[in-house]
């Protein structure tokens, strides 16, 4: 289907949080779905599930957020989606280190600088370069791509001096492009997301079926799409940067 718009969404965890739950809603609103990540087993599992259900998703594992495995996940997509536009993408990639300063290891920061700046700088360029190719929609957009922050987007921690330094970077990237890009009508927005989200992993560590229940304390991967969601469906006079996301109960 040529005219059918594509989201690209790169980090999916286990597959039971933020970035499947934006797959799954933007599926049944008609996207053609890419998934990128380096969970091959749950790409193929969330893959084949909106496949199932109806809708159309492809994945592409990769080994790293390197630059390098970036752009051959991109190269493949526009390969297999030729002719279709890539009209939305989420970054929500990233790599969590929780320890007391003097315990980080070279091999933390490596890793949390890969995953959240080489690898959001190289999603980032693929994406705006595919959205300046675009004509812009009904919204007057040519593009819409988000970025998946944290609590650590914008405040520090005696455990998250390498996570919120990674957090701070993806959030300034992020500003830097809809300043640079909105003039091109290209939609850049960041949403922090503060508080547990609930998903298959949370589930195991709390194993409180109370706090599952319970919408006051946590975060719904499906309520974090419908935010998204509803990113994507602003009219220009009214473009958001930033989301702050937590549930009611939420200190802050």
């Amino acid at each position: 289907m040529a005219n059918t718009p594509v989201a690209v969404i790169a980090g999916l965890g286990s597959g039971s949080g933020t970035g499947a739950g934006t797959a799954r809603l933007f599926a049944k609103q008609g996207y053609a779905i890419a998934l990128i990540a380096r969970g091959a087993d749950s790409l193929k599992a969330l893959s084949d599930e909106i496949n199932t259900a109806g809708g159309t998703a492809s994945s592409f594992p990769i080994s790293s957020y390197s630059t390098t495995d970036i752009n051959t996940a991109f190269t493949q997509i526009r390969a297999q989606y030729q002719g279709q536009p890539i009209r939305v993408a989420l970054y929500n990639a990233g790599h969590g280190v929780w320890k007391p300063f003097l315990d980080i290891t070279p091999e933390d920061v490596q890793a949390v600088t890969q995953t959240n700046i080489e690898g959001a700088f190289a999603f980032s360029k693929n994406v705006i370069e595919a959205f300046q190719a675009n004509e812009v929609d009904e919204k007057g957009k040519r593009g819409s791509l988000i970025f998946t922050g944290a609590t650590a987007s914008v405040r520090g921690n005696v455990t998250t001096s390498a996570f919120s330094a990674g957090k701070h970077a993806l959030r300034a990237l992020s500003q830097s492009l809809a300043k640079e890009f909105g003039k091109k009508n290209i939609h850049v927005s960041h949403a922090i997301i503060d508080g547990g989200i609930l998903t298959n992993l949370s589930r195991q560590r709390r194993n409180d079926p109370e706090w599952e229940q319970n919408e006051d304390v946590r975060l719904s991967p499906d309520g974090i799409a419908e935010s998204y969601l509803h990113l994507v469906k602003q009219p220009r006079s009214t473009w958001t940067w930033e989301l702050d996301l937590r549930p009611a109960h939420e200190k802050w």
